[in-house]
């Protein structure tokens, strides 16, 4: 029997990050409650058929094509210290770059 999308979509997310996805995520796990089996990294991942951010995250990528950059969306929350950033995973290691070379050139 084929996977359900979501356990596929997972699996994918998993493996984009050099591990496996925990068979039991959730309360049912003895290892974690993680979606992934990843000593490091707690990963939670959600699939829908929308989220609200991947709606402004299109907006972003038009115009970003357009200046033929990288779209990067980024989250602050009043009342809490620094913001989270959002980009595909594709773009994932350019972003990663770009934030070395600004910690290099003297950014924050």
């Amino acid at each position: 029997m084929a996977d359900k999308t979501w356990k596929s979509r997972e699996r994918q997310a998993a493996e984009f990050f050099g591990t496996r996805r925990n068979p039991l995520s959730g309360g049912n796990s003895r290892h974690s409650r993680s979606d992934t089996l990843h000593e490091s990294l707690f990963i939670e991942h959600k699939h829908s058929v929308r989220h609200a951010i991947i709606n402004l995250w299109d907006k972003t990528k038009a115009m970003a094509l357009k200046e033929n950059k990288i779209p990067v969306v980024t989250l602050s929350v009043k009342g809490r210290p620094g913001f989270w950033v959002m980009c595909h995973s594709s773009d994932l290691t350019a972003v990663a770059n770009q934030r070395e070379l600004a910690k290099k050139d003297g950014g924050f």
